[in-house]
């Protein structure tokens, strides 16, 4: 089938939109027709090489949508299912999945090598086979996608809603509720609310943590974060030493998240200064591959018993807490429709990076 989609076709250019060509779902695949696309930072990281991919790419990795063909095989979900889907995949039977680390299934090793779970292409385009962005390849109106990849949510779920679920805000909320280990009267420094900072600041309101401080320089973020939660904000990490010192009586905060654009290694000693006693520093941000220096006290490391601890997908199980996610939203106890800054078309999608980047967007949204 044909399908128009927004194709990468090299590093730092602009995705093109396009018709491209779409083959049907093979055994263990499903066809998809996406209902809506979050802009993630991530897919931006392909653009600068921060993520090295293969070229072409058809883009996107957080969407939602509803099954219109099953392959071979396929039992889980049937045409008309509504699904979400998840970007790292999980087989369920590696000895990561085996050990409930789901967001370390061995499959994940195939997200950002472009073509499909068995080496093959489903995208095609001016001649060339075109990979998919975490399996997914979200910026598309219709998608083929690997089972471990789909989580079935109910009936009548707002799919523009929770395709946010399927990267940013379970990333965000995980970082502190599961990496970071936060529990109720913690206190939590967020390092950069965007659309995955965000969700840090609402994990840490789930969680119960005492004091919540938001750090960013653009000030619209900050006034955002403090209607997702947070108690404190500061516009640089010096700032908010200042204001977890007092709070805590010296005692300084229990978790300090990173999600900023790009972690950059000069970010981890003042977040390390940030956390007290047995504190964690959580590095949820991705970094440049070919950095390898940080600069952090190891005399603090050692004699603080201080923590660094890398966070990828917030350290979740995508199959229990996609959809435990969207239950607490359904609760109201989870803010998703405030998560969108701007709704745009597939064609508008070089716009809304552009927005994303000069920080006028918690999240940008495509709907199709």
């Amino acid at each position: 089938m044909k399908t128009k989609a927004a194709v990468l076709w090299g590093q730092h250019q602009k995705w093109e939109v396009e018709e491209v060509e779409l083959d049907p779902p093979k055994a263990g695949e499903v066809l998809v027709k996406l209902t809506a696309s979050g802009l993630c930072h991530s897919d931006e990281h392909l653009v600068t090489g921060d993520i090295p991919i293969p070229f072409p790419v058809v883009g996107g990795h957080e969407g939602a949508g509803t099954v219109v063909e099953v392959g071979e095989g396929v039992t889980d979900v049937e045409v008309g299912d509504s699904v979400v889907l998840s970007f790292l995949p999980a087989c369920g039977r590696c000895s990561y999945c085996a050990r409930g680390m789901t967001n370390l299934c061995d499959l994940g090793g195939s997200i950002i090598l472009g073509p499909q779970l068995d080496g093959t292409y489903r995208f095609h385009a001016r001649g060339e086979d075109v990979g998919q962005m975490c399996v997914l390849g979200t910026f598309s109106e219709y998608t083929v996608v690997p089972m471990a990849s789909v989580v079935k949510v109910d009936d009548g779920m707002a799919l523009d809603k929770a395709a946010l679920v399927g990267c940013g805000v379970t990333t965000g909320v995980g970082s502190v509720v599961r990496t970071a280990e936060v529990k109720a009267g913690d206190t939590v420094v967020v390092m950069g609310v965007g659309g995955i900072g965000m969700n840090a600041v609402q994990g840490a309101k789930l969680a119960g943590a005492r004091y919540i401080v938001a750090v960013d320089p653009v000030e619209f973020k900050r006034t955002k974060a403090m209607e997702f939660g947070a108690t404190h904000t500061a516009e640089s990490m010096d700032a908010a030493w200042d204001i977890v010192s007092q709070l805590t009586r010296g005692q300084l905060a229990d978790a300090c998240v990173i999600t900023t654009g790009v972690a950059e290694g000069e970010y981890i000693a003042p977040a390390l200064g940030l956390v007290g006693k047995r504190g964690r520093v959580v590095v949820t941000a991705i970094g440049h591959p070919e950095e390898l220096a940080v600069s952090a006290s190891l005399f603090e490391l050692t004699l603080y018993e201080k923590q660094i601890r890398g966070a990828l997908f917030g350290s979740s199980n995508p199959q229990h807490d996609i959809p435990r996610l969207l239950e607490l939203y359904n609760l109201g106890r989870l803010k998703l429709d405030e998560l969108v800054t701007r709704e745009y078309r597939l064609e508008d999608i070089n716009q809304g990076y552009q927005d994303m980047l000069e920080g006028r967007n918690i999240r940008g949204l495509i709907r199709f």
